[in-house]
């Protein structure tokens, strides 16, 4: 059987948003004009499909525009949905730059337990190798035994050194033996795992404060980023974590993972419209390859369900 590709990993991860923006505009579209009741309607039908009200209200201003006076129909309604998608995502679609000097950059990676924090840290690893970045971990999710023994098995995998130390060791420790040996391999990129408590944010914020101060003793401009991971099945959880972790943590951008057949992708965008922290990468399955920096409008299409409501209509 034939892997699938990107970009059919894609539709398939915003299945469930695109369908659902799919039932919920069914049988609105019986009159030629676009009149108040049919804009409430579409308007609904976006919060419904998790886009969020901010985004659901602009694209509903932009059919109410007398450009649409005359009616659209479902693809038609589709199209607009996909490039106002597109306009929300693009100003924050912003790939990670490895750019730190001295040398290494420093990746702060957060995220609560079962977010795919960790694995997402391997495939991270994994598309900069790719780029022939050189690259080496630290465990420090040290609440965690299992987080340390997945992190060696995927630092095993990739042929990438690691820093690690026993369960409830001190993160910051480690972090700091991290930076001295990436420093002295002549390493790019040092990313670090961190414990995802989120349940004790004054527990959560002291531990990044004190790996903050142990980093700026030998980089002060370290970490060069603080990397939010989030899972795309919690929906309106995704948002909150934002609000919590982006407050006591410093985030500085996020990366979404777990974008597959049952996720609610259209979170993707609210959180783009709501925040406007960047975005680096999203993940769409289980395999190293598959977290990938992400194109806009390949995405906004994918959302709206564009090109499988056209391919229904033509098939091959």
């Amino acid at each position: 059987m034939t892997e699938p590709s990107w970009h059919e990993k894609l539709i398939g991860g915003f299945r469930r948003t695109s369908d659902k923006l799919g039932d919920n505009l069914s049988g609105l579209f019986t009159k030629a004009a676009l009149d108040t009741e049919t804009l409430d309607g579409i308007e609904e039908a976006l919060i419904a499909s998790d886009l969020g009200p901010a985004t659901a209200a602009r694209i509903r201003a932009t059919l109410g525009s007398a450009r649409y006076e005359r009616g659209l129909d479902e693809a038609g309604v589709r199209q607009v949905v996909a490039d106002e998608i597109a306009a929300i995502l693009t100003p924050v679609a912003k790939p990670l730059e490895i750019e730190a000097f001295p040398r290494p950059q420093v990746i702060l990676v957060i995220g609560v337990n079962g977010s795919g924090k960790t694995t997402t840290i391997a495939k991270l690893a994994h598309l900069l190798q790719e780029q022939d970045y050189e690259v080496m971990l630290v465990a420090g999710d040290t609440f965690r035994a299992a987080a340390i023994g997945q992190l060696k098995v995927w630092a095993e995998r990739l042929n990438i050194p690691i820093i690690s130390g026993k369960e409830g060791g001190d993160a910051a420790s480690l972090v700091f033996e991290g930076v001295k040996q990436g420093t002295a391999r002549g390493t790019d990129v040092l990313i670090v795992d961190t414990a995802g408590r989120l349940q004790n944010k004054a527990g959560l914020m002291d531990e990044l404060s004190k790996i903050r101060r142990v980093l700026g003793r030998l980089n002060p401009a370290a970490p060069h980023d603080v990397v939010l991971v989030l899972d795309a099945t919690t929906g309106q959880n995704a948002l909150n974590q934002i609000e919590v972790f982006g407050a006591s943590a410093g985030v500085t951008g996020l990366v979404m993972t777990k974008l597959d057949g049952s996720a609610r992708g259209g979170t993707l965008v609210a959180a783009a419209e709501k925040y406007g922290m960047p975005i680096h990468a999203i993940g769409v399955g289980e395999t190293i390859e598959d977290l990938r920096p992400f194109d806009p409008q390949e995405v906004a299409r994918a959302i709206a369900g564009v090109e499988r409501l056209a391919s229904s209509k033509n098939p091959a």
